[in-house]
Formats: C-alpha cells, sequence, structure tokens
C-alpha cells in the first residue's frame, strides 16, 4: 500500500511541476523530457539491470546450492543462530535462512555487491517459505530487508575508487565518515523495527552481539586510520577478493568431502537465477519510470532549492545543501545517486566540502526503492507493511550522521 502511494505521488507531482513549467516558464519541452525518461528507464531496467542481475544471480545461485549441500550454510546458522533468534524470531533455530541472511550481510559489509543481490534473493526466499501469507511481507523478511538498505558497507571501495579517478588528493579520506554514517543508518534501522516488532534488544544475547559488531567496526576505523591511501586501498581490494574466492573454493571442498557431485549442484541452483531475474522485471520497470519522472520533471531541485531557502531563513549553514542531491537520489536509484556524486564532484572539486560529502551520502546507506521492488518482487510479495517506511527512517539517519561527520572531518 505505501508503495502505491509513493508511485503515485511520483507521477502526479511530476505532471504538477510540468504544468507549472510549461504555463509560466513557458518551457515546452518539459513533457517531451518526462516521456522520453520513461522509455529510457524502462529500457535501463531491463537491459542494464535485469538482464546483467540474471548472469550474476546464475552464478552465486549455483555456488550457493554447492555451498548448502557442502554443509556451509547449517554452519554459519549454527553460529549466528543465538543472536538471529532474537533479531528473526520467526525464522527456526539452524535454519538454512540464518546462514544465507549472515552470507548476505558479510557481502554487502565488504561492498561486494555482485555478490549481496543473488544471496539476499536467496536469503528472502528461504524467508517466503516460511510465511504464511505469501502477499504480505513477514517480520523477518521486513528486518532483513530494513537492515539491507541500510547499507552498511566496512570498505567502500567503489567510492574510493570513483575519488582517485575525479582527481582527490587522498581518495580514502571519506573512508572514516563514511563507516561512521553508515553504522548508524544501519544502527537506527534495527532499532526503528525492533520498535514496530516489540523485539526486546535489552537481551544479553543481543546486547552482546551488538557490542561485539560495534567494537569490531571500530577497530577497523582505527586500523585502516593508520594507514596511507595507497595502503587503504591495495588492502580493501585485495582482502576482499581474497575472502570471495576462498568461500567459493571452501564451498566445492566441503562439497567434495561429502561426495556431492559439485557441478551437477551448481547447474541444479544456477537454473533459478533465471526464473529470478525475469520475475523481478515488472517491479523494477515500475519503480525506476516513476523516480525518473519526478527528476525528470524538476521536482528533484525545487525540493533541494527549498530546503536551502529553510535553512537560509533560520539562519543556519547552508554548505551542506549542494550535496543533497546525491542523498535524495540515494534511496530512489543507485545509478542516480552515483551520477549526483560524481556531478557534484566535477562541478565543485573532489575535495570539496560538497564533493567529500556526496561521496560520504552515497556510502551512508543503499538504495530503499530499489531493493524493496527487486526483493520483495522477486517472492511476489505485494503488501509491504511498514518495510518502506523503516527503511527510509534508516536514510535519514543516514543523511544525518553524514551531515555532522562531514562537518567534523572537513569544515
Amino acid at each position: 500500500m505505501v508503495l502505491n502511494y509513493i508511485w503515485i505521488a511520483f507521477f502526479v507531482i511530476a505532471f504538477v511541476v510540468a504544468l507549472i513549467k510549461l504555463i509560466f516558464l513557458g518551457d515546452t519541452e518539459v513533457f517531451k523530457t518526462i516521456i522520453d525518461a520513461t522509455f529510457d528507464s524502462s529500457k535501463m531496467a531491463v537491459m542494464d539491470i535485469s538482464l546483467p542481475l540474471v548472469g550474476v544471480m546464475t552464478l552465486w545461485l549455483g555456488l550457493m546450492n554447492i555451498g548448502e549441500k557442502a554443509g556451509a550454510i547449517n554452519f554459519l546458522s549454527r553460529i549466528v543462530g543465538p543472536f538471529f533468534n532474537k533479531l528473526f524470531p520467526e525464522i527456526p533455530k539452524n535454519h538454512p535462512a540464518n546462514g544465507q541472511i549472515m552470507m548476505n550481510f558479510s557481502a554487502n559489509m565488504l561492498g561486494l555487491d555482485n555478490a549481496a543481490t543473488p544471496l539476499g534473493l536467496k536469503a528472502m526466499n528461504s524467508m517466503q517459505e516460511l510465511n504464511p501469507t505469501k502477499d504480505t511481507a513477514s517480520n523477518a523478511q521486513i528486518m532483513f530487508l530494513v537492515l539491507n538498505t541500510s547499507g552498511l558497507t566496512i570498505i567502500p571501495v567503489t567510492i574510493m575508487a570513483q575519488r582517485a579517478i575525479m582527481g582527490a588528493a587522498n581518495p580514502s579520506d571519506v573512508f572514516i565518515p563514511i563507516l561512521i554514517a553508515t553504522y548508524f543508518s544501519t544502527l537506527t534501522g534495527l532499532l526503528a523495527v525492533a520498535f514496530w516488532q516489540k523485539i526486546n534488544l535489552l537481551n544479553s544475547v543481543v546486547l552482546s552481539w551488538l557490542l561485539g559488531i560495534s567494537a569490531i567496526i571500530f577497530s577497523i576505523i582505527w586500523y585502516f586510520s593508520t594507514l596511507s591511501p595507497d595502503q587503504i586501498a591495495k588492502i580493501s581490494t585485495v582482502s576482499a577478493n581474497v575472502i570471495l574466492l576462498t568461500i567459493i573454493v571452501s564451498f566445492m571442498l566441503g562439497a567434495v568431502r561429502k561426495k556431492v557431485n559439485v557441478y551437477d549442484a551448481f547447474i541444479e541452483g544456477a537454473k533459478t537465477g533465471f526464473e529470478t531475474g525475469v520475475k523481478v522485471i515488472p517491479y523494477l520497470v515500475a519503480m525506476l519510470v516513476g523516480i525518473a519522472v519526478f527528476r525528470a520533471s524538476g521536482a528533484m531541485s525545487y525540493l533541494v532549492d527549498g530546503i536551502a531557502w529553510c535553512f537560509t531563513a533560520l539562519n543556519f549553514n547552508t554548505d551542506f545543501v549542494g550535496s543533497l542531491p546525491t542523498a535524495f537520489m540515494k534511496p530512489l536509484s543507485g545509478s542516480g545517486a552515483k551520477a549526483m556524486m560524481l556531478e557534484a564532484m566535477k562541478t565543485n572539486g573532489a575535495d570539496s566540502f560538497v564533493g567529500r560529502l556526496s561521496c560520504i551520502f552515497q556510502g551512508a546507506a543503499d538504495t530503499t526503492f530499489y531493493i524493496v521492488a527487486l526483493y520483495f518482487g522477486s517472492v511476489g510479495v505485494k503488501k509491504t507493511r511498514y518495510a518502506v517506511p523503516a527503511g527510509l527512517i534508516a536514510d535519514l539517519a543516514g543523511v544525518i550522521a553524514a551531515i555532522f561527520v562531514a562537518y567534523l572531518f572537513f569544515h
């Protein structure tokens, strides 16, 4: 229901803005721009997102099937079971979904987007099998989705690489600010869903895990703060790829140990990749077209200008306003937010306050509406309940944390 209203709002607001521009500004091209955007975005949803996703999903769902037959998923389930039993009480103890969720979170934290998405879709499908109401998101699915949209990433390799391309003197100077911002985004998302679901986070098991994870994150912050920019880039890239290949080889060796036909197991799992990729196309087309219409009408620019006016009237510092297009676009479109970030660095300089804050916004959270459309669409969930509001609350926390940390580090 929430997605329904949001989707309608994109079109209605875009139409009103375009009509105002036509009547009062004489912009005769605005409606053509919007219609062109619908065609371009629908093509992008299929050709640039869905079809490449099919290939990646085919690979990773095949590898996941090897891992399941090797017992790796059950092994992870036993390790994280005590913690996940509190956060995901609907998932039975030692259920494979626990291991799949853990693998998805691990891939996200390492910045391995191509691996994280198929792993997440596999986890969502496992939770759907436990869902008694197939068209309505379960509590476990909502918790999982919101933690995904918060985008906890320990190593933002892509952003640092893009800063280097744009000529930043120290491409990794946003590493610690991004980690702090995304940490608060994830923590807020967890607290929001726990409040909705009445989960007791003061439980000793939950507290010990949260404190342990926090200690690990802040240890990583301290360690990387002692390294040079070149060392950070090298270690983060090498470690991510080494971990990824280690997982793949471990799955295969474990399967061999259990006398599993590895090749047949891969083919069996890979067959579901194409089916899932095709299933999500309508959901992606719908969401990306709505976002494109809203952006092409100029409504996004007016929103940013309105916020700038409000903060100026309150005599607040408005240096952060130039970065807001990236923050607003991030929940809507990952590629759109990336374009906004690159544009901010190109226009203002990679080492400017606006350029750096745009990078922090890019890494502070993930694409909420895309993830909702992709993950829920893959299992046929139509009633998302409070998943979108909770995800947006996490996004807002990431934006606020990014602004504060940017002023602390760079202003």
